[in-house]
């Protein structure tokens, strides 16, 4: 689904962003080739085996334990050795066949230890206990917990995870809730009952507070829980914190509903589908009414006429952005988003808080532009100033998406 509206509030960052500075250093491109084929790279053919001589010649010393050695010579090129007899050993007693029976040793003992290696358990009470990451349901079946790390890939230019990361995690526990729980079909997060129907989840709506954003190496621990949203919608909430600490970072709830895969139209909830997430529903709220008073509100500044608008032409899909559904996942139009936003206020703010509101999918030949329009109340000359930003993401022909 689209995102057709959206509106963000930055707040003040801890200082200028190291891409501030960055802009005066020369960057350097490389070319790449036009076209790139796996079967293009060939590997490199082994050489065949050769057969390799050795001749040893050995000189036995003048005296072996005390006892004077003598060599007799029968011809021109023959030479006497010394008779030497190996000690006998366990291997030396087996048959032909014992560097066979070595080698099967050492593939169990290899086996045995890469067996040891997956079942290793952490000593230390700092280290994650959830060892692969693969999360784990708790409080008595309704919460899902999964912890992330957080990779230098994840990271932007102030050193802190990216807004996109952190929606990746949200998604990626929903769907292995799903999985965990034993209601995943055949579809991207769908259960049995809605792939019989060929009905697949779609956001409608996605709020997020920020509290603070993790840095490279940290721990973040992600509760997800859903609940019912009217009579054909689901609602699923999210609590992310500081495995260490236990501090919040972020807050966020979304709406859910479904649409059929085939004709692409919104469809009723079924009774029978309705019946298989139904006892997982928790009516407990991630973000309270007070809370989402604080949330930006899209709509307020498009009509005004004290802005500035900024616009971003010429968005298009890549392969990578799409989904199993066959449409852009919904964490890419935040990048869109704010791909239009000045960068004056990327650099010196922090997003807060964002309600985004999706009202048509995006596939792959599609071209968008993102339009931002800033409150000339939240101008760069008040410092330290909260700014609100309302967004419109939509196709180049105009219709919203």
């Amino acid at each position: 689904m689209a995102g057709s509206l959206a509106a963000s509030a930055f707040f003040p960052g801890p200082g200028s962003s190291p891409a501030a500075s960055a802009r005066t250093s020369k960057s350097t491109t490389g070319e790449l080739p036009e076209n790139l084929s796996v079967r293009g790279i060939v590997a490199k053919p082994n050489p065949s085996p050769g057969v390799m001589q050795v001749k040893a010649q050995a000189q036995a010393l003048p005296k072996v334990n005390g006892t004077k050695v003598n060599h007799k010579n029968v011809g021109a090129n023959a030479e006497e050795s010394i008779p030497y007899t190996t000690p006998k050993t366990f291997y030396n007693q087996l048959p032909d066949w014992s560097m066979l029976l070595a080698a099967v040793t050492t593939i169990f003992l290899a086996a045995e230890k890469q067996w040891t290696l997956l079942d290793w358990k952490p000593k230390r009470p700092d280290m994650l206990v959830d060892t692969f990451g693969f999360g784990r349901i708790i409080q008595d079946g309704l919460v899902f917990r999964q912890n992330f790390l957080i990779r230098s890939y994840e990271i932007g230019a102030d050193r802190t995870a990216s807004i996109e990361a952190l929606m990746n995690h949200l998604q990626e526990t929903a769907l292995n809730h799903v999985k965990t729980a034993g209601l995943l079909g055949d579809g991207f997060g769908a259960t049995p009952e809605m792939s019989k129907r060929n009905l697949i989840w779609v956001v409608s709506k996605i709020q997020l507070l920020v509290d603070k954003y993790p840095s490279w190496g940290d721990m973040v621990q992600v509760d997800t829980w859903v609940a019912g949203a009217g009579k054909n919608g689901m609602r699923r909430d999210w609590h992310v914190r500081d495995y260490n600490s236990g501090c919040t970072i972020l807050r966020a709830t979304s709406v859910w509903v479904m649409m059929n895969k085939q004709t692409r139209r919104l469809s009723k909830m079924p009774d029978a589908v309705r019946a298989e997430i139904g006892p997982y529903f928790n009516d407990r709220s991630a973000i309270t009414d007070a809370q989402s008073e604080k949330l930006a509100k899209p709509g307020n500044n498009i009509d005004s006429d004290a802005t500035k608008q900024f616009i971003r032409k010429g968005l298009t899909p890549r392969w990578g952005d799409l989904d199993v559904n066959q449409h852009v996942n919904n964490v890419k139009y935040i990048g869109w988003i704010l791909e239009s936003a000045p960068i004056s206020i990327l650099e010196k703010h922090e997003l807060a808080s964002m309600t985004l509101d999706y009202r048509k999918e995006c596939g792959r030949d599609s071209v968008l532009q993102s339009i931002t329009t800033v409150s000339d109340e939240c101008a760069d000359d008040h410092p330290g100033s909260n700014i609100q930003c309302d967004h419109l993401l939509q196709l180049e022909s105009g219709a919203d998406t």
